[in-house]
């Protein structure tokens, strides 16, 4: 199914399923997708403006470098994608309820921007997230499991009861963040205490 012919501006689309398509033009405006699956669709550099996502499913799409002002992604998910250097912070999240928050699973985020956002209970389960700002966001309840944080800024990030065990890779200070109650693993949570002004010693100490 080619997408090109098939969505125009402004218009709403319910239960639809569109596989291995693409479109022409550099921009969507003001379309609305419900329950919709997206199937290896190559959407690269779209500008999707101020569309609407509601339980809509991406399968191994590629969304890098797409646009995303003012759009909505209320419980949709991202599995397998390709979804490099997207800047989150202009995507409308207001609409986004606890109950159903976006999920990226076994995606590659990196070099995208959250920093700032409200993203409680957001899933990024098995993703290589390198070089991703997550500064000044508010990710409580966010699931990392599995993920790989290589270069991933942390400053200012409220990761209540966040569930990091089993990512890798990160660097986050525990003076300049929230971590009351985040879940982490070993031996990777050794990496929170290289930001601690204290010596680590190895083996036991003589008395």
């Amino acid at each position: 199914m080619n997408l090109s012919f098939v969505i125009q501006p402004h218009n709403h689309y319910s239960d639809q399923v569109f596989e291995e398509a693409h479109l022409e033009q550099p921009q969507l405006l003001s379309s609305e997708f419900y329950d919709c699956t997206f199937i290896r669709c190559s959407f690269a550099e779209i500008r999707f403006d101020n569309c609407r996502f509601v339980n809509c499913t991406f399968e191994h799409c590629n969304l890098s470098l797409i646009q995303v002002p003012n759009s909505a992604f209320s419980g949709t998910k991202m599995e397998g994608s390709k979804i490099i250097g997207v800047d989150w912070t202009h995507a409308d999240w207001s609409s986004m309820k606890l109950a159903d928050p976006i999920g990226f699973f076994k995606c590659d985020l990196s070099h995208s921007t959250f920093i700032g956002l409200n993203l409680k209970n957001v899933q990024m389960k098995e993703c290589v997230a390198k070089d991703v700002d997550f500064r000044e966001a508010n990710l409580t309840g966010a699931v990392f499991t599995g993920t790989d944080l290589t270069e991933s800024l942390f400053n200012e990030t409220n990761l209540t009861e966040a569930d990091l065990s089993r990512s890798r890779n990160y660097h986050i200070d525990p003076g300049r963040n929230i971590l009351t109650r985040a879940k982490f693993t070993l031996p990777e949570a050794m990496s929170l205490l290289y930001s601690l002004d204290i010596d680590l010693i190895e083996g036991e100490v003589d008395g």
